[in-house]
C-alpha cells in the first residue's frame, strides 16, 4: 500500500525559515571565528548566540530595502545590542547566501539518499521473488528471446546503485563553504575565517571563489537529480508498456487504500497505468531543470544574479520532485501486481519463434555453415509468421535442417528454462542470494 505522500522533510529543506536558519547559523558561525581571531570581544561572542531572526522586522524591512541580506542582518540585529555591530563583519552577501545554499544542497542530497536506498531494498525483494519467473526479452518493441523478470527488477537495482554512489561523491562537492569577501580576494575576510566557519559547519571551504561559489557545483547537483529522475522514468515507462491490454504482465496496484480506485469518469473497466504517467511527466521538469543548471553556470565577470532566480525554482523544485518519485516508485514496486500465467501466454504468442538463435546456433555447432543454417531458421521463421503454424515443426520437417539435427536433438532447444541458467551468476555479481528462493 502506498501511503499518502507525508514526509515534510524536503520541504522543510527548501522552506523560508530553514533559509533563514541556515543564514543565521553562517553570521553566528563567522562571529565566533572573528572571536577566534582576537578581534570580535569574548563578551560581544556571548551576546551574539542570542541573536534571533524575526520574520515580520524582516518583512518589514524589505519593503524598504529590496535587499535581503541587507534586510536579514538588520532584523537580526533589532535583536541585539551593541554588540550587533559584529554582525556580516566582512562579508558580503554571497558569502552568507551561498554557504547557506550549500548546506539545503546537502541536507537535500541526505534525504533522497534514503529515498534511493528504500526503492533499492524493495527493487531487491521483488527481484529475488520473480528470479526464475520466464518473459519474454523485447527490442524495438518486438518478441526477442526469453529472460527472467526478476532480472529486469535487478538491472533497475543496479542503477539506482550508481544513483546512490553519484549522491555519495555528489555531497562533498555541494557542501561547501565560501567567506571570501567581494570577488573573492580576502580583502575584508581572512581566509582563516572561512576555514574555521567551515569546520563549524561541517563543510569544505572553497578551494578558490570570486564572490560567487561556481555554479559547476549546482549544475552536477541538479544533472544527478536529473540522472535519478530518467532511472525513474525508464522504470515507469516499462511498467507501463507491460501494463498495456494487449501484454498486461504487470499492474500498478489498483483499487486497494492507498491507490488510484478509479481509471476513468466515463469508462468503469479503466485501469490505468496513472502514478508511472506521474513519474514520466516529473522526470520531464526534473530534465528541463539540469539545462537551466547548466546555462547557470557562465556568469558575467565575477559574478552576478542571472543564476540566482533561476535557482531558486529549479533547485528546489528537483529536489522535491525526485524524493516524490521515489517515493511514489517504492510504493510502485512493492504493490506491483505480476501475472506469470500471462508472461507465459505471451511467450508462447509466436509458437516457438523465440527459439530460433537456438536452432540456428545448434547447427552452426553441429557443422553447419553459419549462412546456410541462418537461411534455413529464417525460411521456417517466415513460414510459421505468415502462416501462423508452430514453428518447431517447421524446423523438424526442414530438409537442410533435418541433415544435421535429428528430432530428439531439436527438442531440447525449445526449453524456456534455458534462458535462466545463467541468472543467478548475475544475481551473486550484484551481491543478491542466488539459488532456489
Amino acid at each position: 500500500m502506498i501511503p499518502r505522500y507525508s514526509r515534510p522533510e524536503m520541504s522543510k529543506v527548501w522552506s523560508d525559515d530553514n533559509t533563514f536558519k541556515l543564514w543565521l547559523q553562517v553570521e553566528i558561525a563567522a562571529s565566533q571565528a572573528w572571536t577566534d581571531l582576537g578581534v570580535v570581544p569574548a563578551e560581544d561572542m556571548v551576546l551574539l548566540r542570542n541573536a534571533r531572526f524575526n520574520r515580520e522586522i524582516y518583512d518589514r524591512i524589505f519593503e524598504e530595502t529590496k535587499h535581503d541580506i541587507v534586510s536579514f542582518t538588520r532584523a537580526v540585529s533589532e535583536s541585539l545590542g551593541p554588540e550587533s555591530r559584529w554582525i556580516h563583519h566582512g562579508l558580503t552577501s554571497n558569502d552568507v547566501k551561498d554557504t547557506g545554499l550549500s548546506m539545503q544542497m546537502a541536507q537535500a542530497v541526505d534525504i533522497v539518499d534514503v529515498g534511493v536506498s528504500r526503492l533499492m531494498d524493495v527493487l531487491k525483494r521483488r527481484a529475488q521473488e520473480y528470479r526464475d519467473v520466464p518473459c519474454i526479452g523485447r527490442s524495438h518493441g518486438i518478441h526477442a528471446e526469453p529472460m527472467s523478470f526478476g532480472l529486469k527488477l535487478a538491472m533497475w537495482w543496479d542503477e539506482m546503485r550508481r544513483n546512490r554512489d553519484r549522491l555519495a561523491e555528489l555531497r562533498p562537492r555541494v557542501a561547501i563553504c565560501m567567506l571570501s569577501g567581494p570577488v573573492g580576494t580576502f580583502a575584508s575576510v581572512p581566509p582563516e575565517i572561512e576555514e574555521l566557519v567551515a569546520k563549524q559547519l561541517d563543510l569544505q571551504p572553497a578551494p578558490v571563489s570570486n564572490q560567487v561559489i561556481q555554479r559547476d557545483r549546482h549544475a552536477e547537483f541538479a544533472q544527478v537529480m536529473a540522472l535519478i529522475a530518467a532511472t525513474l522514468d525508464k522504470m515507469a515507462t516499462e511498467i507501463r508498456g507491460l501494463q498495456r491490454t494487449e501484454i498486461g504482465e504487470v499492474q500498478e496496484p489498483f483499487g486497494t487504500p492507498g491507490f488510484v480506485t478509479k481509471g476513468s469518469s466515463s469508462m468503469p473497466h479503466k485501469r490505468n497505468p496513472e502514478l508511472t504517467e506521474r513519474i514520466c511527466g516529473l522526470a520531464r521538469v526534473v530534465r528541463s531543470n539540469s539545462l537551466t543548471a547548466l546555462e547557470n553556470v557562465a556568469l558575467w565577470h565575477e559574478r552576478d544574479i542571472s543564476h540566482s532566480s533561476a535557482e531558486r525554482v529549479i533547485l528546489p523544485d528537483s529536489s522535491l520532485a525526485v524524493d516524490y518519485m521515489l517515493f511514489l516508485m517504492t510504493g510502485i514496486i512493492d504493490g506491483m501486481l505480476v501475472f506469470p500465467d500471462r508472461m507465459m501466454r505471451n511467450l508462447e504468442l509466436t509458437r516457438g519463434l523465440v527459439f530460433s538463435p537456438r536452432v540456428m546456433l545448434a547447427l552452426v555447432e553441429a557443422g553447419v555453415d553459419r549462412k546456410v543454417a541462418y537461411d534455413a531458421v529464417q525460411r521456417c521463421a517466415m513460414q510459421s509468421w505468415d502462416e501462423e503454424v508452430d514453428f518447431r515443426e517447421l524446423v523438424k520437417a526442414d530438409s537442410v535442417i533435418a541433415e544435421s539435427l535429428s528430432a530428439e536433438e531439436i527438442e531440447p532447444l525449445f526449453d524456456y528454462g534455458f534462458y535462466l541458467n545463467h541468472v543467478d551468476h548475475s544475481f551473486a555479481r550484484l551481491g543478491f542470494e542466488t539459488g532456489a528462493g
